[in-house]
């Protein structure tokens, strides 16, 4: 690792910091309001008022990421509460969310109404290469989930959407470049004319990273049309495809020199909207995903190591809901899913799986200003058997509708993987009569909403409790039900807009995550975490902001000596700034890890110095 910089540099570089950072607190424009998304999807599968759900859920707007300057997944990611993210390797590695303490397996990556993810078909990759198109929307529902979304949904669930084109053809190209060989561009383009709509983005780049072999090269496009067939019907469909090449070199003690991953993913989704009568509505979504992932590693004297992953899924998902009766709401639904997953490296899987569910749930306000939902839901696979699961949220509005009061209880349940049901090799074998891990979560919570939807402030408490956590045998010959975990702690949030005409947004979150079996600390999650963001519009088309994230009090698994450590703490600052110089163009320009924090999100796997980006954007 190259050295630290010198004190005196790093003052200089902190004192810009707070010099732009005060800029923005003195700033003493006119006040704006930031308009709160008015409505959210993910935590009922029915559009809802934020204000009367009884569960914890972020939103982050395509126009929140345009502003910060963010295109990757990662980044949107990285500011959201009770969701530390950590890569193992630069821009394109591979990346693990841990949403309330739990695995990274354990949250559901839903991704235009479908699952995304299930044991056998990772994210992990796509995660931390794949980009938000100027299309895209992020919703993030806490606690478990799985009466909703089935399995794997036990922290939570990340839902990105692409969304709905509107208004007047509008479009955009950007291109950028900037430290450790980096070169981008973007496209996008949006409307909608009578009955039909459409809307496209398209992301792809090249970064030499900074270490021997650690290029990324990516492509990301993502395209929604939409058709109004009558006043009655409507129907659509989405394709997303996601390309990746990345050099990886291993860990900073190995230096693999031509080892690369290279991952496809491509998702398609045909969808239809009914109004099936005047209080009857029905939704209903087609979908196929088609992953494969190649893992090449030569060696000298050998034949090349390849590990082909490829996983196929078909997927329909129909819901429908009735509105008829006072003050309820009533959802219910099927999921059927049949996947195929081949891994030619250990294990060697070549297995089938079908999965058939229904789901119901009941949005009730018994009074005015309160808000009830209750759900179930059973899963039925064909490989492990059934799971069953349950929710229940409760919203009281006081205080003439600007404090909400909440709470949710919910359970959830994780699917062995065909590794873990049937893997075989000449050291190991699969456990057939493997259970399905387990979640129960509850938590109490608050929002304040300012007047004239200027923000919000926000706190949870959390705890859940995992049980028939699945981990090797004594002899590390297969796999058994035998540990269990706990995750608690706080997460705050507040978001909105400040006087000065600054908007802000910022989280922290308070985690102790244990395992109860072990009685040790859970790896990689830390005690705390949390981001900052400002920014502010100077006027005359000149506009800046500042963040932050950090990260403290974690363990980690030392790469060298595979013995559990203390991982180092660290805070990783970002500048950004542009100029509107003309109505089309904008010339932009953002600073990343801005004081050269020396650190390794991953024990092994240092992240990136600091980096200078400009770029331009031309909207026509």
């Amino acid at each position: 690792m190259k050295s630290l910089p010198s004190p005196a540099h790093r003052a200089r570089r902190l004192s810009v910091l707070i010099s732009v950072l005060a800029m923005l607190t003195a700033a003493r424009a006119q006040p704006t309001a930031t308009p709160l998304a008015p409505f959210v999807t993910t935590a009922t599968r029915t559009p809802s008022d934020q204000q009367t759900i009884g569960s914890a859920v972020d939103v982050i707007s395509a126009a929140d990421l345009a502003r910060q300057q963010i295109s990757s997944l990662v980044g949107a990611l990285g500011g959201v509460t009770g969701a530390p993210l950590f890569a193992s390797g630069a821009n394109g590695a591979a990346a693990s969310l841990f949403l309330r303490g739990s695995n990274s397996n354990q949250t559901l990556f839903l991704v235009d109404g479908v699952r995304f993810n299930d044991p056998n078909t990772d994210y992990q990759v796509t995660l931390g290469g794949a980009c938000v198109g100027a299309c895209d929307s992020l919703e993030v529902a806490h606690g478990p989930q799985s009466t909703l979304y089935g399995g794997e949904a036990m922290g939570g669930v990340v839902s990105l959407r692409a969304q709905r084109g509107a208004g007047t053809p509008t479009a955009s190209v950007s291109a950028e470049a900037g430290s450790f060989g980096t070169v981008q561009g973007a496209f996008a383009a949006q409307a909608a004319s009578g009955a039909n709509a459409w809307n496209f983005s398209a992301q792809g780049g090249h970064t030499d990273n900074r270490r021997a072999n650690n290029y990324f090269d990516s492509a990301n496009t993502t395209l929604r049309l939409d058709h109004q067939v009558n006043d009655r019907t409507s129907v659509g469909g989405t394709l997303r495809w996601f390309h990746g090449v990345y050099g990886d070199p291993g860990d900073r003690f190995t230096n693999d020199p031509d080892n690369k991953d290279r991952e496809e993913n491509l998702l398609a989704t045909a969808f239809a909207d009914v109004k099936l009568a005047e209080a009857w509505t029905a939704h209903a979504t087609l979908a196929g995903q088609d992953r494969r992932f190649v893992s090449e590693n030569p060696r000298v004297g050998y034949a090349t190591q390849i590990t082909v992953v490829k996983n196929q899924r078909a997927v329909l998902d129909a819901q429908t809901t009735y509105t008829g009766l006072e003050r309820q709401r009533i959802t219910g639904g099927v999921t059927a899913e049949a996947n195929h997953t081949v891994n030619t490296g250990f294990g060697s899987i070549d297995q089938h799986q079908a999965l058939l569910a229904f789901f119901a749930q009941d949005e009730f306000s018994p009074a005015e200003n309160v808000f009830l939902t209750g759900g179930l839901r059973s899963d039925d696979f064909d490989t492990f058997g059934r799971a069953t699961t349950g929710r229940a949220t409760a919203a009281w509005l006081v205080a003439q509708r600007s404090l909400k009061l909440r709470t949710s209880y919910g359970t959830a349940f994780r699917s062995p993987s065909f590794l873990d049901l049937y893997g075989k090799s000449a050291f190991y074998h699969g456990n057939p009569n493997l259970r399905p891990e387990r979640a129960r979560g509850w938590d109490v919570g608050a929002d304040y909403y300012f007047a004239q939807k200027r923000g919000t402030l926000s706190a949870t408490w959390f705890n859940t409790a995992f049980t028939d956590l699945i981990a090797s045998s004594p002899d590390f010959t297969s796999e058994i039900n035998i540990q269990r975990a706990r995750t608690r702690g706080a997460e705050l949030a507040a978001q909105g807009a400040l006087p000065g005409a600054i908007t802000l947004r910022s989280s922290f979150t308070y985690l102790e995550a244990d395992n109860s079996t072990s009685n040790t600390r859970l790896l990689r999650r830390p005690r705390q975490s949390g981001s900052l963001d400002a920014w502010h519009d100077f006027g005359g088309g000149v506009s800046a902001g500042a963040g932050m994230t950090f990260a403290a009090h974690r363990r980690d698994v030392d790469a060298k000596t595979f013995a559990q450590i203390d991982a180092e703490d660290y805070t990783v600052t970002r500048l950004y700034a542009a100029w509107q110089a003309t109505p089309q163009l904008a010339l932009k320009v953002r600073l990343e890890n801005f004081l050269n924090e020396k650190y390794e999100p991953v024990n092994g796997y240092p992240a990136l110095g600091f980096g200078a980006f400009g770029g331009a954007e031309w909207k026509f």
